[in-house]
């Protein structure tokens, strides 16, 4: 049984790659759906904020010389194609879905309105946020924080490819896995899994974050049952 009632969902672009250098692996995102759809038939009330960065990466454009303002509204569009491609998907398997963006687009997404957010939840819809919070120099996980106090959630879980948060990169060598951390902690250690921004404003509200590997199968299901050694649990 699910320990949660409403979450918040945060998946990076560049999870939608798959083995790709950019753009989106159809392979891919049917598996996260199917994950997804599965923890949404159980009743969860579920909220995602989806990123940009397998279109284009505002600060990676900024730094080669282009204007960081206009790169991350170009970064902003780049999430809105990702939360229709999920909405897509999640219409072919008969689940309803609502895409609301922080950016005016009216003749295709919603405008970010919280009470209508908020009903589409408690009526079973999954909802899709794209845009992040609408504003440059703010990242997708500042936006997936902002959107998961708004929205009241038991918990915000950020999907990476990595199985939770590490003293150091794994990747480089030996590093210790952190079964739960607090944000002071993580914030003091600069444990580079999200901006100090987003790790603050979830500290301010007390919601809980869990880090965990989206590219584990059924990692998903086991987090929203509450199995603590799936991933890394952030907390005050």
């Amino acid at each position: 049984m699910a320990i949660y009632k409403r979450i918040l969902l945060k998946l990076s672009g560049e999870s939608l790659m798959g083995n790709n250098a950019f753009g989106i692996c159809q392979e891919t995102i049917d598996r996260m759906i199917a994950e997804i759809i599965e923890i949404h038939n159980m009743g969860i009330e579920l909220a995602i904020v989806i990123g940009g960065g397998n279109i284009f990466r505002g600060v990676s454009a900024g730094a080669s010389g282009m204007d960081r303002a206009t790169a991350d509204y170009m970064g902003m569009l780049a999430t809105m194609m990702n939360a229709l491609a999920i909405q897509d998907s999640l219409k072919q398997k008969n689940i309803e879905a609502r895409v609301q963006s922080a950016l005016r687009l009216d003749q295709v997404l919603e405008p970010y309105i919280r009470p209508r957010a908020i009903r589409h939840l408690s009526e079973g819809k999954i909802v899709i946020f794209a845009a992040g919070t609408g504003n440059p120099f703010f990242t997708t996980d500042t936006a997936a924080a902002l959107r998961g106090a708004e929205m009241g959630v038991d918990i915000m879980l950020k999907a990476t490819k990595v199985d939770g948060i590490y003293s150091a990169d794994p990747k480089k060598g030996e590093a210790e896995k952190y079964d739960s951390i607090s944000f002071d902690e993580a914030i003091t250690k600069n444990l580079k899994v999200m901006d100090a921004t987003a790790f603050t404003l979830c500290r301010d509200q007390k919601l809980p974050i869990r880090v965990f590997s989206i590219e584990k199968a059924g990692a998903l299901k086991r987090v929203v049952m509450g199995e603590s050694e799936e991933g890394t649990l952030v907390h005050c």
